[in-house]
Protein backbone atom coordinates (compact mmCIF):
# COMPACT_ATOMS: atom_id res chain seq x y z
CA UNK A 1 0.00 0.00 0.00
CA UNK A 2 1.48 3.32 -1.06
CA UNK A 3 0.91 6.94 -0.28
CA UNK A 4 2.70 9.94 -1.70
CA UNK A 5 3.36 13.51 -0.66
CA UNK A 6 5.85 14.89 -3.20
CA UNK A 7 7.08 18.09 -1.60
CA UNK A 8 10.18 20.00 -2.60
CA UNK A 9 12.76 20.07 0.16
CA UNK A 10 12.67 23.90 0.35
CA UNK A 11 8.88 24.15 0.32
CA UNK A 12 8.41 24.43 4.07
CA UNK A 13 10.99 27.23 4.50
CA UNK A 14 9.67 29.59 1.81
CA UNK A 15 7.23 32.35 2.79
CA UNK A 16 3.96 31.85 0.93
CA UNK A 17 3.00 34.42 -1.69
CA UNK A 18 -0.60 35.33 -2.48
CA UNK A 19 -0.39 33.06 -5.51
CA UNK A 20 0.93 30.17 -3.41
CA UNK A 21 -1.86 30.61 -0.86
CA UNK A 22 -4.43 30.62 -3.67
CA UNK A 23 -3.02 27.41 -5.09
CA UNK A 24 -2.94 25.84 -1.63
CA UNK A 25 -6.63 26.61 -1.15
CA UNK A 26 -7.40 24.83 -4.42
CA UNK A 27 -5.26 21.74 -3.86
CA UNK A 28 -6.37 21.31 -0.24
CA UNK A 29 -9.90 20.99 -1.55
CA UNK A 30 -8.79 18.67 -4.35
CA UNK A 31 -7.15 16.35 -1.81
CA UNK A 32 -10.60 15.57 -0.40
CA UNK A 33 -11.47 13.87 -3.70
CA UNK A 34 -8.78 11.24 -3.06
CA UNK A 35 -10.16 8.23 -1.22
CA UNK A 36 -8.29 5.37 0.42
CA UNK A 37 -7.05 2.72 -2.01
CA UNK A 38 -7.52 4.75 -5.19
CA UNK A 39 -5.21 4.67 -8.20
CA UNK A 40 -4.67 8.36 -8.98
CA UNK A 41 -3.08 10.36 -11.79
CA UNK A 42 -2.06 13.91 -10.95
CA UNK A 43 -1.28 16.34 -13.76
CA UNK A 44 1.79 18.56 -13.96
CA UNK A 45 1.90 21.65 -11.78
CA UNK A 46 -0.84 22.49 -9.30
CA UNK A 47 -2.54 19.04 -9.36
CA UNK A 48 0.68 17.38 -8.16
CA UNK A 49 0.43 19.34 -4.91
CA UNK A 50 -2.86 17.69 -3.93
CA UNK A 51 -1.05 14.64 -2.59
CA UNK A 52 0.69 16.85 -0.01
CA UNK A 53 -2.62 17.17 1.81
CA UNK A 54 -4.03 13.65 1.90
CA UNK A 55 -6.39 13.29 4.87
CA UNK A 56 -5.03 11.21 7.73
CA UNK A 57 -5.36 7.49 7.06
CA UNK A 58 -5.83 7.90 3.31
CA UNK A 59 -3.34 6.02 1.16
CA UNK A 60 -3.39 6.12 -2.63
CA UNK A 61 -1.25 4.81 -5.47
CA UNK A 62 0.04 7.61 -7.69
CA UNK A 63 0.41 6.69 -11.35
CA UNK A 64 2.61 8.50 -13.86
CA UNK A 65 1.79 7.86 -17.50
CA UNK A 66 5.44 7.41 -18.49
CA UNK A 67 5.35 4.09 -16.59
CA UNK A 68 5.32 4.26 -12.81
CA UNK A 69 2.73 3.18 -10.24
CA UNK A 70 3.51 3.94 -6.61
CA UNK A 71 5.31 7.24 -7.04
CA UNK A 72 6.90 8.69 -3.91
CA UNK A 73 8.01 12.15 -2.80
CA UNK A 74 10.54 14.30 -4.61
CA UNK A 75 14.07 13.16 -3.71
CA UNK A 76 16.26 14.98 -1.23
CA UNK A 77 18.83 17.33 -2.72
CA UNK A 78 21.84 15.34 -3.86
CA UNK A 79 19.93 12.06 -4.03
CA UNK A 80 18.19 12.65 -7.36
CA UNK A 81 18.21 9.80 -9.89
CA UNK A 82 17.98 11.29 -13.40
CA UNK A 83 16.62 8.00 -14.70
CA UNK A 84 13.65 8.09 -12.34
CA UNK A 85 11.26 10.82 -13.47
CA UNK A 86 7.56 11.54 -13.68
CA UNK A 87 5.61 12.55 -16.77
CA UNK A 88 6.67 16.16 -16.23
CA UNK A 89 10.34 15.12 -16.30
CA UNK A 90 10.78 15.88 -12.61
CA UNK A 91 12.92 13.52 -10.57
CA UNK A 92 10.86 11.43 -8.15
CA UNK A 93 11.22 8.42 -5.88
CA UNK A 94 9.52 5.07 -5.61
CA UNK A 95 7.90 3.59 -2.52
CA UNK A 96 7.62 -0.02 -1.34
CA UNK A 97 5.17 -1.84 -3.59
CA UNK A 98 5.75 0.43 -6.57
CA UNK A 99 6.08 -0.89 -10.11
CA UNK A 100 7.93 0.41 -13.18
CA UNK A 101 6.78 -0.54 -16.68
CA UNK A 102 6.73 0.67 -20.26
CA UNK A 103 4.61 3.63 -21.39
CA UNK A 104 2.61 1.23 -23.56
CA UNK A 105 1.64 -0.78 -20.47
CA UNK A 106 0.93 2.47 -18.65
CA UNK A 107 -1.52 3.62 -21.31
CA UNK A 108 -3.10 0.17 -21.40
CA UNK A 109 -3.69 0.63 -17.68
CA UNK A 110 -5.27 4.04 -18.34
CA UNK A 111 -7.35 2.93 -21.32
CA UNK A 112 -8.44 -0.14 -19.40
CA UNK A 113 -10.13 2.13 -16.82
CA UNK A 114 -7.84 1.23 -13.93
CA UNK A 115 -7.34 4.87 -12.86
CA UNK A 116 -9.97 6.00 -10.38
CA UNK A 117 -9.37 9.76 -10.37
CA UNK A 118 -7.54 12.15 -12.66
CA UNK A 119 -6.74 15.64 -11.37
CA UNK A 120 -5.41 18.05 -13.98
CA UNK A 121 -5.23 21.71 -14.91
CA UNK A 122 -7.13 23.55 -17.62
CA UNK A 123 -6.95 26.53 -19.91
CA UNK A 124 -10.73 26.54 -20.37
CA UNK A 125 -13.72 24.52 -19.15
CA UNK A 126 -17.18 24.81 -20.71
CA UNK A 127 -20.42 24.66 -18.75
CA UNK A 128 -21.20 21.23 -20.28
CA UNK A 129 -17.89 19.75 -19.08
CA UNK A 130 -15.82 20.23 -22.24
CA UNK A 131 -12.10 20.60 -21.44
CA UNK A 132 -9.34 22.49 -23.26
CA UNK A 133 -5.94 22.16 -21.65
CA UNK A 134 -3.30 21.03 -24.11
CA UNK A 135 -2.55 23.80 -26.61
CA UNK A 136 -2.87 27.49 -27.41
CA UNK A 137 -2.73 27.76 -31.23
CA UNK A 138 0.43 29.51 -32.37
CA UNK A 139 2.40 28.64 -29.26
CA UNK A 140 4.96 25.84 -29.19
CA UNK A 141 3.84 22.69 -27.41
CA UNK A 142 5.82 19.48 -26.89
CA UNK A 143 2.73 17.32 -27.29
CA UNK A 144 -0.62 16.56 -25.76
CA UNK A 145 0.82 14.14 -23.21
CA UNK A 146 -1.56 11.66 -21.63
CA UNK A 147 -4.45 14.04 -20.97
CA UNK A 148 -6.67 12.87 -23.84
CA UNK A 149 -6.40 9.26 -22.72
CA UNK A 150 -6.85 10.08 -19.05
CA UNK A 151 -10.03 12.12 -19.49
CA UNK A 152 -11.65 9.58 -21.81
CA UNK A 153 -10.90 6.41 -19.82
CA UNK A 154 -13.89 6.63 -17.50
CA UNK A 155 -12.04 7.94 -14.44
CA UNK A 156 -13.47 10.79 -12.39
CA UNK A 157 -12.03 14.02 -13.84
CA UNK A 158 -11.33 16.87 -11.43
CA UNK A 159 -9.96 20.17 -12.76
CA UNK A 160 -7.90 22.47 -10.54
CA UNK A 161 -7.27 25.95 -11.91
CA UNK A 162 -7.33 29.69 -11.28
CA UNK A 163 -10.82 31.07 -11.85
CA UNK A 164 -9.59 33.67 -14.35
CA UNK A 165 -6.61 34.15 -16.64
CA UNK A 166 -3.73 36.49 -15.80
CA UNK A 167 -5.60 39.14 -17.79
CA UNK A 168 -8.71 38.61 -15.67
CA UNK A 169 -10.68 36.82 -18.37
CA UNK A 170 -13.06 34.03 -17.29
CA UNK A 171 -11.87 30.46 -17.77
CA UNK A 172 -15.25 28.88 -17.05
CA UNK A 173 -17.05 29.52 -20.32
CA UNK A 174 -20.28 28.84 -22.19
CA UNK A 175 -18.14 27.01 -24.76
CA UNK A 176 -14.40 26.53 -25.18
CA UNK A 177 -12.58 28.56 -27.81
CA UNK A 178 -9.38 26.50 -27.70
CA UNK A 179 -8.90 23.00 -29.18
CA UNK A 180 -10.58 20.43 -26.95
CA UNK A 181 -8.90 17.73 -24.91
CA UNK A 182 -12.22 16.01 -24.29
CA UNK A 183 -15.94 16.63 -24.72
CA UNK A 184 -18.24 16.55 -21.71
CA UNK A 185 -15.74 14.75 -19.51
CA UNK A 186 -15.18 17.12 -16.55
CA UNK A 187 -16.91 16.05 -13.32
CA UNK A 188 -15.71 18.80 -10.98
CA UNK A 189 -13.91 22.15 -11.20
CA UNK A 190 -12.09 23.57 -8.17
CA UNK A 191 -10.91 27.19 -8.23
CA UNK A 192 -9.92 29.66 -5.55
CA UNK A 193 -13.51 30.95 -5.53
CA UNK A 194 -15.35 27.69 -5.09
CA UNK A 195 -16.29 24.22 -6.28
CA UNK A 196 -18.46 23.44 -9.29
CA UNK A 197 -19.93 20.04 -10.12
CA UNK A 198 -21.01 19.34 -13.69
CA UNK A 199 -24.58 18.05 -13.98
CA UNK A 200 -24.17 16.05 -17.17
CA UNK A 201 -27.88 15.29 -17.44
CA UNK A 202 -28.48 19.01 -17.92
CA UNK A 203 -25.06 20.00 -19.33
CA UNK A 204 -24.86 22.57 -16.56
CA UNK A 205 -22.48 23.59 -13.80
CA UNK A 206 -23.64 23.68 -10.19
CA UNK A 207 -21.85 25.80 -7.59
CA UNK A 208 -21.75 23.52 -4.54
CA UNK A 209 -19.14 25.24 -2.34
CA UNK A 210 -18.00 28.85 -2.06
CA UNK A 211 -14.70 30.05 -0.59
CA UNK A 212 -14.55 32.08 2.61
CA UNK A 213 -14.73 35.82 1.95
CA UNK A 214 -16.09 35.34 -1.57
CA UNK A 215 -19.53 36.60 -2.52
CA UNK A 216 -21.85 34.97 -4.99
CA UNK A 217 -21.77 38.22 -6.98
CA UNK A 218 -17.99 37.93 -7.36
CA UNK A 219 -18.28 34.37 -8.64
CA UNK A 220 -20.95 35.44 -11.14
CA UNK A 221 -18.90 38.41 -12.36
CA UNK A 222 -15.86 36.22 -13.00
CA UNK A 223 -17.73 33.36 -14.66
CA UNK A 224 -19.03 33.34 -18.24
CA UNK A 225 -20.56 29.87 -17.95
CA UNK A 226 -24.18 29.67 -16.89
CA UNK A 227 -24.38 27.89 -13.54
CA UNK A 228 -26.95 27.31 -10.87
CA UNK A 229 -26.37 27.54 -7.14
CA UNK A 230 -26.93 24.39 -5.12
CA UNK A 231 -29.80 24.55 -2.64
CA UNK A 232 -27.37 23.39 0.04
CA UNK A 233 -24.44 25.64 -0.93
CA UNK A 234 -21.62 24.99 1.57
CA UNK A 235 -18.43 26.78 2.61
CA UNK A 236 -15.45 25.53 0.61
CA UNK A 237 -13.93 22.52 2.39
CA UNK A 238 -10.21 21.80 2.83
CA UNK A 239 -8.07 18.84 3.83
Amino acid sequence: VTTSAPKTNTEASKPKSESALRRERIVRRAALELKHGMNVNLGIGMPTLASNYLPEGVEVMLQSENGLLGMGPYPEQGKENPDLINAGKETVTTLPGSSIFSSSESFAMIRGSHIDVTILGALEVAENGDLANWIIPGKMVKGMGGAMDLVSCGSRVVVTMDHTSKKGDPKLLKSCSLPLTGKGIVDMVITELGVFEVDKSLNQMVLTEIASGVSLEEVQNKTEAIFRVADDLKPMQAA
